[in-house]
């Protein structure tokens, strides 16, 4: 079978396909055939070495789906044929999703029904499940509740804005102004251009004076942005940032207002099977669908992997072997 490997740590240009025997899979994983494998920036970090160090040689890929060709010896609820996706794989304990095959341990992957389009659920998985988390895990979101969604063109963002939705949240999110239609097709009840100079002033208006639950991808642009729109006893979720250094300049702005601030990753989840079901079944519904931008080929995954951290694009970028 054909995977994309990369034999040392370095930019994209390491990454290289190779001809490789077809895995088995392990007494409780499945052995799937890959229909798509979304493309995160956690995929580059494995990569480069930022994260620890893999198993060399080794194949990105942390989101998966595809067709169920062989289960292990202990598997049980699947069998050969089905349709699942999942994620949390391609990391320092298993290879990834980047081939034409990918082992999957079983606690980290969920049928997919019918109706679910197998590329879409390929690219879901890092970026649905994180936004269910930090939305109905960690900020208990509830039906008229005012959320704040940064960055709702991105991968988690745009999933955010539609599972907020499903709870009949009220959506804020911001977004360049080219992507407001959009967002607002996926149910956002307010999109602000991020830009703007005034935006503190818009949110506060388009949520009657504060927010409930905010979501951040960037703590370090936002954090004391997210304690001044607040409203009292708001849910702050962070699961990102560019520098690791965030810092209040007022931090009298969220004490004031009881505000609570959890900062999150998705596979410290208890089980990831959790979120990834839930999602499931919004997609079966359709009240979640997951944008894909862009579609590589195997030979193509080092352009992907640049544009994924490089380019700005509404949704999610997969590869298709």
């Amino acid at each position: 079978m054909r995977a994309v490997r990369l034999h040392e740590h370095g930019d994209a240009d390491v990454l290289q396909v190779d001809e490789i025997d077809r895995p088995s899979p392990g007494p409780e994983e499945l052995l799937l055939e890959v229909a798509a494998a979304g493309v995160n920036p956690v995929d580059t970090y494995f990569r480069d070495g930022s994260y620890e160090p893999v198993s060399l040689p080794f194949t990105p890929g942390v989101d998966v789906s595809g067709t169920v060709v062989e289960t292990g010896d202990e598997v049980e609820d699947f069998e050969e044929g089905d349709r699942v996706y999942g994620t949390g794989i391609g990391n320092g304990g298993a290879q990834g999703a980047y081939a034409e095959y990918a082992t999957i341990p079983t606690d980290r992957v969920v049928h997919l029904p019918d109706d679910a389009d197998l590329v879409e659920a390929g690219a879901a998985g890092v970026v649905a499940a994180t936004a269910w988390r930090a939305l109905i895990d960690h900020a208990d979101l509830g039906p008229a509740e005012y959320c704040l969604v940064h960055g709702g063109s991105g991968g988690v963002g745009h999933a955010a804005v539609q599972i907020a939705t499903a709870v009949s949240a009220r959506v804020i999110t911001t977004a360049a102004p080219e992507y407001h239609d959009r967002l607002e097709a996926l149910g956002a009840d307010t999109v602000l251009d991020y830009n703007r100079d005034d935006l503190a002033e818009a949110v506060l208006e388009a949520s009657d004076g504060g927010v409930d639950v905010v979501l951040d991808h960037r703590l370090d642009d936002y954090l004391q942005f997210d304690a001044d729109v607040a409203a009292q006893n708001a849910r702050v979720v962070g699961i990102g940032e560019n520098s690791p250094d965030p810092a209040f300049t007022n931090d009298g702005a969220a004490r004031s207002k009881d505000v609570t601030y959890t900062f999150m990753i998705l596979f410290n989840a208890p089980d990831l099977r959790e979120p990834l079901r839930g999602i499931a079944y919004l997609m079966e519904t359709g009240a979640l669908s997951i944008d894909v931008a862009r579609s590589y080929d195997l030979a193509d995954a080092g352009d992907a992997q640049r544009d994924v951290m490089n380019e700005s694009v509404f949704g999610k970028l997969v590869i298709e072997p």
